[in-house]
C-alpha cells in the first residue's frame, strides 16, 4: 500500500500516573492517536499487577512518585519482562538509563508526548529517531 501507515511497534501502552487530570488527559491522547490504553493505574502495586498478568504490553508511561512508592519499582519489574519503560516526571531518577528507554520531563505538551514515543519505536525499529523534544532524553542502549 502505498499511502497506508505503518505498523506501529509500540501499541498497547500501561499508563501509571496518580495525578487524576494528568491520567484522564494523557489516557485520551493517546486513544485520539490510535493507541490502546490497556490500563490507567495509579499505584505501584496495581501496576505490577497487571505488568504480572499482561504480557502484551509494548510500553508503560510511568510516574517516578506515585502515591505508594516510587515509579523505578515498575521499571523495574518491566524491564525484566522486556517491556520498554518511559518515564515522565519532573526529576528523572538516576537508574532511568539502565531501566527505561527514556524520560520525559513533566510539564509536557502532549506533542512532546507523541514525540517521546515515536523516538522510542524508531530506536526499536533500527531507525534512527526523527528530531526530539528538548524535555525528552532517550537512552539509547536501554531500548
Amino acid at each position: 500500500m502505498l499511502f497506508g501507515k505503518k505498523k506501529r511497534l509500540i501499541e498497547r501502552i500501561l499508563l501509571v500516573e496518580d495525578e487524576p487530570l494528568v491520567a484522564f488527559d494523557t489516557e485520551h491522547f493517546l486513544g485520539a492517536e490510535g493507541f490502546e490504553v490497556i490500563a490507567t493505574i495509579d499505584s505501584v502495586a496495581d501496576a505490577l499487577e497487571v505488568i504480572g498478568r499482561d504480557a502484551a504490553i509494548d510500553l508503560v508511561l510511568v510516574d517516578v512518585n506515585l502515591a505508594d512508592g516510587s515509579g523505578v519499582e515498575v521499571a523495574r519489574e518491566a524491564h525484566a519482562r522486556g517491556v520498554q519503560v518511559l518515564f515522565v516526571t519532573g526529576n528523572c531518577p538516576g537508574e532511568a538509563r539502565k531501566l527505561a528507554a527514556g524520560c520525559l520531563a513533566k510539564p509536557y505538551p502532549q506533542r512532546d508526548l507523541l514525540a517521546a514515543i515515536e523516538g522510542i519505536e524508531a530506536v526499536i525499529g533500527g531507525r534512527k529517531p526523527r528530531k526530539l523534544p528538548g524535555s525528552f532524553s532517550l537512552f539509547l542502549d536501554a531500548a
